[in-house]
């Protein structure tokens, strides 16, 4: 098994705030901080990662100090954000920000890369947004770095 871990939870997945990506981020950005992250996985990037933490009205290293100091569970990373001076988190807040989520679509030259790295057609039949190609690529990159 590998020493390193490539993060397993969905974009599209939500914690009990109802934020999309929330819960990846946290687990990228703890596994970052305690060196145990893949290699080409950045702990906060600046895709959704960015996206949840200035849609929440968040600060990018306050995020990653508080998930390097604390080493909470998800729920305390929730707690920590309600915390926040500053942190929206209003339902129409939320709902916008997954929106944006949920709709963003992949530049052609990373969807054709996710998709000939996993022996896929791109025409059209593979569902298009970012949150399912970057499923794909962490499956891949997992049967790469564990299956393999």
């Amino acid at each position: 098994m590998s020493s390193t871990h490539v993060p397993l939870i969905s974009s599209g997945t939500v914690g009990p705030l109802g934020v999309l990506h929330l819960p990846r981020l946290w687990l990228k950005a703890s596994l970052e901080s305690r060196g145990l992250l893949a290699a080409g996985y950045p702990g906060i990037g600046g895709g959704y990662d960015m996206m949840v933490i200035t849609g929440l009205g968040l600060e990018a290293d306050a995020v990653r100090a508080f998930l390097a100091a604390s080493r909470p569970t998800y729920p305390q990373f929730e707690a920590w954000i309600k915390a926040q001076p500053g942190a929206n988190l209003t339902n129409a807040n939320i709902y916008a920000l997954n929106l944006s989520i949920s709709g963003y679509i992949h530049a052609d030259a990373v969807r054709k890369g996710i998709l000939n790295a996993n022996q896929l057609p791109d025409d059209g039949s593979n569902l298009p947004d970012a949150i399912h190609l970057n499923n794909l690529d962490d499956w891949f990159e997992f049967h790469q770095a564990v299956l393999k």
